[in-house]
């Protein structure tokens, strides 16, 4: 409920919070069916985006553990669809690459998310897409700024974004 004083955001951030989860659950389903993950894919189309890259790379990038990220290209090795390389510079670092067949998969697995994309969105109009794309676009610049703000101060980052101070508590001693 929204007041003149201020702005309750709950509903629309959980609107977007479920079309995210639904989205990603019923792609995962559609691509499982034909052999594939979305977890998988996604992994695959940042290394091709950004390749090579290391697995401190991969797990900054996705919020993952590196253990997580370990297993995950140690499964996409085993597969065939990554391979590992030492850095000329500094043998403790492995680059990650994508194989042909990794390649192969990726490319795959395309017409199956562009189909997907294409019977999600036709439920909006043009220009229905055209002011989410703006809005998503505003709501993501604004996340990287509260990303940076958090970095940098991560203690006091949520005083700074409400204009509240926080309090120490007295010590007992």
């Amino acid at each position: 409920m929204s007041t003149g004083f201020t702005h309750d955001h709950t509903q629309a951030a959980e609107a977007l919070r479920d079309f995210y989860l639904r989205s990603h659950r019923a792609l995962d389903k559609l691509m499982s069916a034909e052999g594939s993950s979305l977890a998988r894919t996604k992994i695959l189309g940042h290394i091709e985006r950004n390749s090579p890259v290391r697995s401190t790379d991969l797990a900054a990038a996705f919020g993952f553990a590196p253990r997580t990220i370990t297993e995950a290209v140690d499964a996409l090795e085993r597969d065939g669809l990554v391979v590992r390389s030492s850095d000329s510079g500094d043998r403790r670092v492995k680059h990650i690459a994508l194989t042909a067949l990794g390649k192969e998969v990726l490319r795959s697995t395309e017409p199956l998310r562009n189909s997907f994309i294409e019977g999600l969105f036709s439920a909006i109009t043009t220009e229905e897409t055209q002011v989410l794309a703006q809005v998503l676009g505003k709501l993501n610049g604004r996340l990287a700024e509260l990303e940076q703000v958090y970095s940098e101060s991560a203690p006091t980052a949520a005083s700074e974004l409400t204009g509240k101070r926080g309090r120490k508590k007295a010590s007992t001693g």
